[in-house]
């Protein structure tokens, strides 16, 4: 029997179109409204569906709903339909239930121990090699060069790809893919599917079609010469994956294949390269956090290998800063009400859609006082809990490749900061826009090197 105080959840109260349309092109906008009228809890009607939606930004709310995921609050796979056109049907993302748990355990090893040794070099020098084509006090955009070294980290450690034509082709058609949905208006053909009409190959929605299908042709290309020619010895994820057995000793079939691999090319190529470039940005715009990162990577001597980078405390507290201060994720994966609930004295019906909203939660003034602030020293000074700080989402649906994420976050920074100077272009504040359904840059972080760092120049740097 439920609570009788418990109270009904109203919605916000603007037309459903006009939220949606206020949700795709500044969804930032949106949660900072509603967040001043409903400080814990909203009922928002932004997706075109039956079912109630409700954000929760209340860490133990959260909590509650992502530590329960198959009792009072389900996780199918069908609500995260407006990834489909990209990923597929049988990416770990849509699986549900016993399907999602199996795909998880054998994804999982590809992204966890000894294999994140292998790549710390492969990210290092993959970012020196980008870094280095950037002329001197030539503008660039952040974004873009980050973008670079995250595809080629991808290319390399997921494809095993180095060179040739196809990696070539891979490279060019995923860039391409990656900028149809860049800005609010593009995106929103994700959103309203009756604008995902094929109308040729110059319509926005048919060159998406047709670079896809030429993605798909390289992808099971690659798929089927690695069946023909297999080779134990190679450790990218691809090979990683195809030989994976489950319980019954069944390997992934090439759709469910093809679909994994197209998760981690847009889940991990662009949502990495947005978190890096914010992290550029922060360390100009907060100069001081550059220079303590240099001090503390000087403190390494001769011993500043990935793995000694990758654990410095400080460069970790400014990484996790980014992702808490420009999360790139707005939101959880949904959960689905499977019989009335409580929430926060909030009565939830059954079928209602319910998300954890990672940006709302990320601003809770209680938990990081000026929110808007950058400072790093917030996670030198606490631990925040896994609903408090939740970059990478919680549950079951837990970003898969956080680790391998956070580690060429890391890499790539301290590589930057230690082998060149970099400067902020422009003296306005970045602020983060909708760019599929992610948060990036606006303006993409426009740089400049100013001049490259010796060994001895590092060492002398020195806090103010």
């Amino acid at each position: 029997m439920m609570n009788q105080q418990m109270k009904p959840l109203n919605p916000i109260k603007s037309p459903a179109f006009l939220q949606k349309l206020q949700w795709v092109a500044n969804p930032v906008g949106y949660m900072e409204n509603a967040v001043l009228e409903y400080p814990d809890i909203f009922s928002a009607n932004i997706f075109n569906s039956e079912n109630k939606l409700v954000f929760v930004n209340h860490p133990q709310a959260i909590q509650e709903i992502l530590t329960n995921d198959r009792k009072k609050f389900s996780a199918p796979g069908e609500y995260n339909g407006i990834l489909k056109p990209i990923i597929g049907d049988y990416s770990v993302i849509m699986l549900d239930g016993e399907n999602h748990r199996k795909r998880r355990q054998l994804v999982m090893p590809s992204f966890h121990g000894e294999r994140m040794k292998a790549y710390g070099d492969l990210i290092v020098n993959l970012t020196k090699k980008v870094m280095d084509s950037i002329a001197l006090n030539q503008h660039f955009l952040a974004r873009s060069a980050m973008q670079e070294i995250s595809m080629q980290v991808i290319l390399q450690s997921v494809f095993g790809l180095y060179d040739g034509t196809r990696c070539q082709q891979l490279k060019d058609l995923m860039g391409k893919m990656s900028e149809i949905f860049k800005s609010p208006f593009s995106s929103s053909f994700l959103f309203f599917p009756f604008l995902q009409k094929d109308l040729g190959a110059a319509s926005p929605w048919g060159s998406f079609l047709r670079q896809r299908s030429s993605v798909d042709q390289l992808i099971y290309a690659e798929i089927a010469e690695r069946r023909e020619n297999p080779d134990p010895n190679r450790i990218d994820i691809l090979s990683l994956l195809m030989s994976a057995r489950d319980e019954q000793g069944q390997g992934l079939t090439d759709k469910e294949l093809r679909d994994e691999l197209m998760t981690l090319l847009f889940a991990g190529h662009e949502t990495t390269a947005t978190a890096m470039a914010w992290s550029l940005y922060w360390s100009q715009h907060v100069p001081e956090t550059s220079e303590k990162i240099l001090n503390e990577i000087n403190t390494l001597g001769d011993n500043n290998d990935p793995v000694s980078l990758s654990k410095l405390p400080y460069l970790t507290a400014f990484c996790n800063e980014t992702l808490r201060i420009n999360p790139v994720a707005m939101l959880t994966f949904p959960r689905v009400a499977q019989e009335q609930v409580e929430i926060l004295g909030y009565q939830i019906e059954p079928q209602t859609i319910i998300m954890g909203c990672i940006y709302l939660v990320h601003h809770r003034e209680e938990l990081y006082p000026q929110s808007k602030q950058f400072k790093p020293e917030r996670f030198l000074e606490r631990q925040f809990s896994p609903y408090e700080f939740m970059p990478f989402g919680g549950g079951v649906r837990r970003c898969l490749g956080e680790a391998l994420a956070i580690f060429e976050m890391k890499l790539v920074i301290a590589t930057i900061l230690s082998n060149y100077q970099l400067s902020l272009v422009d003296s306005k504040p970045e602020i983060p826009r909708r760019r599929g359904v992610t948060l990036a840059p606006a303006k993409g972080v426009k740089m400049v090197i100013t001049g490259k760092r010796a060994r001895q120049e590092r060492v002398m740097v020195t806090t103010a």
